[in-house]
């Protein structure tokens, strides 16, 4: 064995890292966490000073002696794990599980992986920091009471098998408090007037001016009646005013805004961000990804100077630097940045690429010159009408940092409302009007989180940490109390009125509205588990409280608090909330009366019942039993009405036997299926459930025999997305609706979740396809 043995977190980094140290060193990993709290029970000895029980998880033991065994023969043992509170805790638990010395200890730390920051850290090692361990252990303590104790208070009132987490329910209460906005929200129309000129420009070819009134009409009449206005008015141009303007370009990237621009971007959900930015890392591409600093090292910062000095010019170079300005940021650690600057591109898969591409051009325009533009505002008058048009245009000047990247919004406004190039114009020129049109425009309700708006929105209200944001928004989708999905929306009617050549012309067209991809919608339960931990744990769904929490967290960190006063306050106020609920809560099933079955009279409601949401006709007093029916994908308690309930017992129907036993076709919460035997038959969507025959039925209760065999071969906490199926053509990886290919002597019950990123993030050969470069 070597003299040193240096222990980091994961096997790719020790590749890496043992490339950069000499034979006197060697690289061991000990993949991630080694020791947990006790699986078996709380974990922890409240009565003692909330003293942690921790356990070397199963999966470790052997791992845990080899590393024990390696560290007895080295002559220094390294601690290498991340440079976070995660990290910290990983190092301390090496120290104690391994037993080490602390005369033959070293901690290291380092924020990229290149040979000169790990010779460096080398040079400068420390000890393990115990403020930096204890913040991580009281949020781990602290999590698992909350966990504990309000889980089976759910099981009792709620429903069993639930789970309720301090963050996770948090995440939870801003999705489904979005969603009641969007539920109570009521639109209200405008008359939108936009104009259309015919100008000349400097070459005498026409052109048109595009121009929109200052102020929207409230009815129909009102836009009919400025339209007629219209018809005999004389345009010309009020006032020119032309303003320089700048646009300065963003920080360098945090962990929540290289999600959110990765997001917008390049599609990537927050864990797959997180994934690809690992192996970058790990591969000494960019420096550690979780942070929440927008600082950059003056080593960073001269690397960048040279390098727009050497690629565009000086006038493109700008000295900035950016300071942090997020709600409860930690540690002093760098923005995520490339290691090297003059390296504008790499090898690896096409994730790999896109992402650190992302990555180069954020940091480099962040130290490059602002953009100048000029800004011309034109007011256009009518000779009969006090109302004005306005048309606005813009010019680059220079382009700067925008020579390189264009950070991209959320906003969802109309691309067709940019500014665009003006012709010539002067003061008191007429002009030529072409059309006049006044179009119903509605007011656009709140629109729901995805993803990265959802950490956008944690970061901004300063919950959780870099951390803990993708694992909450897995966790919550795990538990089904969100889900991620898209919703066609609806189609509405609007009223066109089009003033041309003399007349008005007035259409009835229609729009969708309401159309949603890949955002995050509440379950029935969730908005369930979600009221009831409101009502009687108010202090877990509070906003602040948890920012509060977390900044305690911050302040253990500092070594500015006791971490075991910390809970000991928290406990206290917690337990006995927990008592009471227990006590005195009543059972919460969601239930909502809808009316009263016309045919039966008998009282019909919404509810979460044992299978999921469903309705019910009559009740449990009267003597004729109950009616159920499941709500089908797409309906909810709080909105589904009374017809749409009713409609749902039309099913189920009988379809007669097959092998002896009925087939039943029924609409469930998944949409309509044909049960048969206790197994239930997916309708395709081309199916009419009442009409579908009894050939059809057995057609494809066969098919489904024959792909359900091993279906399901493996799925993974890190992500409820990721899945190891059987399927026609055998076994396959599935991940965000997409299929990948599992290579030849690959088994895939041995895959790992990694294993599993990587080939979903393999460039794929087959075809290539090019995409337009973004900015």
């Amino acid at each position: 064995m070597s003299k040193n043995l240096v222990i980091v977190e994961s096997p790719a980094k020790a590749k890496t890292i043992e490339k950069f140290l000499g034979g006197d060193y060697t690289v061991m990993s000990s993949f991630g966490h080694i020791r947990d709290l006790s699986e078996h029970d709380l974990g922890v000895d409240v009565k003692h000073g909330f003293k942690p029980i921790y356990n070397v998880s199963t999966d470790k033991k052997k791992l845990v002696s080899e590393l024990k065994k390696a560290a007895e023969t080295a002559e220094v043992v390294w601690l290498a794990s991340d440079e976070d509170r995660e990290g910290e805790a990983i190092a301390w638990h090496l120290f104690e599980a391994l037993k080490l010395k602390k005369e033959k200890t070293r901690r290291i730390v380092f924020h990229e992986i290149t040979k000169p920051a790990i010779l460096k850290a080398i040079e400068n090692p420390r000890d393990i920091d115990t403020d930096l361990v204890n913040a991580q252990q009281a949020r781990r303590i602290l999590d698992r009471l909350v966990g504990f104790e309000l889980s089976p208070v759910l099981w009792r009132k709620v429903k069993s098998s639930l789970s309720a987490g301090r963050v996770q329910s948090v995440a939870v209460r801003l999705i489904v408090d979005r969603e009641r906005e969007i539920q109570a929200f009521v639109s209200e129309s405008a008359f939108r007037v936009i104009a259309i000129f015919t100008v000349f420009d400097a070459d005498g070819k026409p052109v048109e001016l595009k121009a929109e009134l200052q102020q929207r009409f409230k009815t129909k009449e009102e836009a009919q009646a400025f339209l007629e206005k219209c018809k005999s008015s004389i345009y010309s141009i009020d006032d020119i005013v032309t303003r320089p303007s700048k646009r300065s370009p963003a920080p360098p990237f945090t962990t929540s805004t290289l999600q959110q621009e990765a997001a917008r971007k390049l599609g990537y959900s927050v864990s797959q961000t997180m994934m690809i930015a690992q192996k970058l890392y790990e591969a000494g591409q960019i420096t550690y990804m979780r942070t929440d600093s927008v600082n950059l090292s003056d080593l960073a910062l001269g690397a960048s100077k040279e390098e727009i000095f050497n690629t565009m010019g000086e006038s493109y170079w700008q000295f900035r630097q950016f300071h942090t300005k997020t709600k409860g940021a930690q540690e002093a650690h760098e923005a995520i940045r490339p290691t090297y600057m003059n390296k504008h591109q790499i090898t690896g898969t096409a994730q790999e690429k896109n992402l650190y591409s992302l990555i180069w051009k954020r940091t480099i325009a962040s130290q490059m010159s602002d953009a100048e533009l000029e800004r011309t505002t034109v007011t256009i008058g009518l000779n009969n009408a006090t109302e004005k048009f306005v048309a606005t245009g813009e010019v680059i000047k220079f382009d700067g940092f925008l020579k390189v990247y264009l950070e991209s919004t959320d906003d969802e406004a109309e691309s067709s409302d940019s500014e665009s190039l003006l012709p010539p114009l002067k003061i008191k020129q007429q002009l030529e009007m072409q059309t006049v049109t006044a179009q119903q425009r509605y007011t656009q309700r709140p629109p729901r989180y995805n993803e990265a708006a959802l950490v956008r929105k944690l970061e901004e209200l300063g919950i959780g940490r870099p951390s803990t944001y993708a694992p909450t928004i897995s966790t919550i989708q795990k538990r089904k109390y969100v889900e991620k999905s898209n919703l066609d929306g609806e189609t509405r009617d609007f009223i066109l009125l089009t003033l041309k050549k003399g007349s008005i012309k007035e259409e009835v067209k229609n729009e969708r509205f309401g159309a949603d991809k890949g955002k995050l919608i509440p379950t029935d339960i969730g908005m369930v588990v979600n009221d009831f931990l409101t009502d009687y744990f108010p202090d877990i769904l509070d906003y602040n409280f948890t920012a509060n929490v977390e900044k305690e967290f911050d302040d253990i960190a500092e070594g500015d608090l006791d971490w075991q006063k910390s809970l000991d306050d928290f406990y206290k106020k917690f337990h006995p909330t927990v008592e009471e609920a227990i006590a005195n809560s009543e059972r919460r099933t969601g239930e909502r009366i809808l009316g009263t079955d016309p045919k039966t009279g008998r009282q019909v409601s919404v509810r979460i019942g044992r299978f999921g949401p469903m309705v019910q006709i009559g009740t449990k007093e009267e003597e004729d039993k109950p009616q159920f029916a499941s709500l089908t994908k797409g309906q909810m308690i709080d909105t589904i009405t009374l017809e749409e309930a009713l409609e749902l017992f039309k099913l189920p129907r009988s379809l007669g036997e097959f092998e002896g036993k009925e087939m039943i076709v029924a609409i469930g919460r998944f949409g309509a299926y044909v049960r048969h035997n206790s197994v239930f038959t997916s309708l395709p969507k081309t199916e009419d459930p009442m009409s579908i025959t009894a050939e059809r039925a057995i057609e494809l209760i066969l098919a489904k025999r024959e792909a359900d065999k091993n279906k399901v071969i493996k799925t993974f906490e890190q992500d409820a997305d990721l899945k190891v199926l059987n399927g026609r053509y055998g076994p396959y990886i599935a991940y965000q609706k997409k299929n990948f290919k599992i290579p030849a002597k690959t088994e895939p019950a041995s895959l790992t979740f990694e294993a599993c990123m990587e080939i979903v993030n393999a460039e794929p050969k087959e075809t290539k396809k090019t995409t337009r470069k973004k900015k």
